[in-house]
């Protein structure tokens, strides 16, 4: 059934430790609430976004890529505190209407962390007229320039930049207006209906939403501490002024918007208006630079004459169960076209060889290949031992080939660089990964934020049995003094922890993930500075694989490098 309304502007736990909902808790929602669409824009990221548009296709739910951009008050290269003590930004809701513009969206938040950054990842104008192709713009929550600027009684200003962000995009802008009970924005929607009329601009409303239902307000108030380093007590902490940041229905949107002209019909002609399709299932492999003066230069006939050679190499005689085995592996791997990513894997672990830096002999299913031993990526003779290729590649089974190569830890950044000089800085990245609150974190978590002492939450915490992976709903099955303690003193904690349990609670670096686009990373994923300075990919290593980007594992295993130092002595 299509839905009269369709909420634009919600944040899921990818907004860190803001989003008090999973992206299956909000598509979950979304899909109770009987709409066919909604939009996701996480605050200055876009983290969530192969999850989430994966979840929605699933349930019958159109999803909406979009993010909560911050927009500097100047340029983006401008980093000096204000006068006033803020930030220097405002907020501004970007959607995607096509894949041009989720290619600027990636383009936009990717520098916003490498460029703007200044306590939030920020953009400015000058990129805005660079990349507003494709995308759909929404002035924002009270904190966006124009409501600011109005409450601030300065109306020109708050003209002039409605009259830059129409013109930037064009027949795509909309005047946002929200309604959580909050004196200002009852304000604003008063302001809003104002400047739409004298500038002929649509109006547009939404809710804004972090949590999934009204009850969640006080868990996610809790992970607002959490975020904050604050305790829940502390007055000067920072707050929501309601508990209505959820996904409300139709009706309650109606009811608070009916006045507003258009502003509930808008956001179905937004959502009507969009359409976009991730490429999943196809593989965007980089070129392998094929030496000029090789015999072909067709990756597929270059790896069967390094095949050939290695293979001599290795056994001295050329038998017919050689011939037939490595033209069997040989045979799938074309047909499955992955002959670049062996010449590329072969390439950097020769390259570590050569400048000896320690290899280790290969890892897992990869040793089972022929085609991976001839051509010194593994050292394991699978002829000897009898070992299956299918283990490691099954053209019933099609996935990425998946080789973990262990390097010497404190020389694996040198093999990094190398991939980089290869194909190029912009093209090479390492990859993101998200720690989640899982039993125990959480329990510790949300005790400290309501004040109990370090004594009392250890103990609780240590009720909860250490079985992997264990949820708080099994531990509560299975431990009756945590039951006791969950109904009893610590029941607010206990509470508290099972919605906020299993959340995003930081991001960090894989250890071993590196990532080579075909070209500039940025076409295909967006970019994320950690606060220490590192670069990595804003998607986590199952979205990079579902877009079919080559992910390789470089791990750093001090073993090899005690042993390399212990045969240098």
């Amino acid at each position: 059934m299509t839905s009269e309304f369709v909420h634009l502007h919600n944040h899921s736990d990818y907004s860190l430790l803001d989003g008090a909902q999973t992206v299956q808790t909000l598509v979950n929602t979304i899909d109770d609430l009987g709409m066919d669409s909604v939009a996701l824009t996480e605050h200055g990221n876009m983290f969530s976004v192969i999850p989430y548009y994966k979840s929605a296709k699933k349930a019958g739910v159109k999803p909406i890529i979009g993010c909560e951009t911050y927009v500097a008050m100047g340029s983006r290269f401008d980093k000096k505190p204000r006068s006033d003590g803020g930030w220097g930004n405002n907020h501004l809701v970007l959607l995607a209407q096509n894949y041009k513009g989720y290619q600027n969206l990636m383009k936009l938040v990717t520098h916003g962390y490498l460029e703007g950054f200044y306590y939030r990842p920020r953009i400015d104008m000058e990129l805005l007229k660079k990349h507003s192709e494709g995308i759909i713009c929404l002035s924002g929550c009270l904190k966006g320039e124009i409501p600011e600027k109005m409450l601030r009684d300065d109306w020109t200003g708050a003209q002039e930049a409605a009259l830059r962000f129409a013109e930037i995009f064009n027949g795509r802008f909309y005047l946002e207006v929200q309604n959580h009970g909050i004196p200002d924005e009852i304000q604003n929607i008063r302001n809003m209906k104002k400047l739409a009329a004298e500038l002929n601009l649509p109006l547009v409303c939404t809710n804004d939403a972090h949590y999934a239902k009204h009850e969640h307000w006080e868990a996610h108030d809790v992970h607002i501490c959490l975020g904050t380093g604050k305790e829940r007590d502390d007055p000067n902490r920072l707050r929501y002024a309601t508990p209505e940041f959820y996904f409300k229905t139709q009706d309650q949107m109606y009811e608070m918007f009916k006045n507003v002209p258009n502003a509930i019909e808008n956001t179905r002609k937004i959502a009507d208006s969009i359409d976009i399709e991730l490429p999943m299932g196809d593989y965007h492999l980089p070129k392998f630079p094929i030496p000029q003066d090789a015999p072909s230069i067709n990756p597929d006939d270059y790896l069967k004459i390094l095949c050939k050679q290695g293979v001599q190499d290795l056994y001295g005689d050329y038998t017919p169960e050689l011939d037939s085995r490595l033209e069997h592996e040989l045979k799938v791997i074309q047909k499955m076209g992955f002959a670049g990513y062996f010449l590329i894997t072969a390439d950097f672990v020769k390259y570590a060889k050569d400048n000896a830096i320690p290899v280790g002999p290969g890892r897992g299913s990869a040793a089972g290949s022929l085609v991976s031993y001839s051509l010194g990526i593994t050292t394991i003779d699978p002829m000897r031992h009898q070992l299956l290729f299918e283990r490691f590649l099954n053209p019933d089974r099609i996935s990425m080939p998946d080789i973990d190569i262990d390097f010497c830890i404190e020389r694996r950044g040198e093999v990094i660089d190398y991939i980089k000089d290869q194909y190029g800085e912009n093209s090479v990245t390492q990859i993101i990964t998200f720690g989640k609150m899982k039993a125990r974190q959480v329990v510790r978590d949300v005790g400290r934020v309501l004040g109990y002492s370090f004594g009392e939450i250890d103990r609780l915490a240590k009720m909860i049995p250490t079985t992997l992976n264990i949820t708080l709903d099994e531990a509560l099955a299975q431990s009756p003094e945590l039951k006791e303690a969950a109904e009893g003193q610590f029941k607010e904690v206990i509470d508290y922890s099972k919605v906020l349990e299993g959340m995003n609670r930081h991001a960090s670096i894989h250890a071993a993930g590196v990532v080579i686009a075909p070209g500039d990373l940025t076409d295909y994923v967006p970019l994320y500075r950690s606060p220490q300075g590192d670069i990595t990919s804003q998607y986590d290593m199952k979205g990079l694989e579902e877009l079919g980007l080559l992910k390789l594992d470089f791990l750093g295993l001090r073993n090899l490098t005690v042993i390399d130092n212990a045969m240098k002595l």
